[in-house]
């Protein structure tokens, strides 16, 4: 029998279970029609941080930024390359640390960009600091 995860639609945030070795198809949302993969970064809020990090079967990675933050913009587009690349395997999403400041001060955030990496729920890996989108693509595949 083939093991299911949880992926959840970044439309309707939504649990869906998607069989592992049907992951590369992508898929819809059984609730909500809507694709579950878009190829982008996902926003999330203090509202939808749990539901996607806390539920999802996948890997989840975190870029904690601010619109102020010039490193933050710089890293933008690579991060956005890196969700292109990763997913379905990851996903990726984003946090604004200055509308959501309770989930920066939740997780320890001290420094922006960081990126940290989740896995069933719980932070297995953090970097501080904007990258590129090769050394993204290499620091995520050397921490899953």
């Amino acid at each position: 029998m083939a093991e299911s995860l949880i992926v959840v639609c970044p439309h309707c945030h939504a649990p869906n279970r998607l069989s592992a070795e049907r992951l590369a198809d992508g898929g819809t949302c059984g609730k909500c029609k809507s694709p579950l993969f878009l190829g982008e970064p996902l926003q999330l809020d203090a509202a939808s941080f749990d539901k996607h990090v806390g539920r999802s079967g996948i890997p989840v990675l975190v870029d904690f930024w601010a619109p102020w933050c010039g490193p933050c913009r710089s890293m933008a587009p690579a991060f956005a390359a890196a969700a292109r690349q990763l997913e379905p395997e990851f996903r990726l999403a984003k946090v604004n640390t200055e509308e959501d400041q309770q989930l920066a001060a939740r997780f320890g955030i001290r420094s922006i960009p960081t990126l940290a990496l989740f896995k069933g729920g719980h932070e297995i890996a953090r970097q501080t600091g904007a990258m590129d989108t090769a050394n993204i693509l290499r620091w995520v595949r050397s921490h899953a």
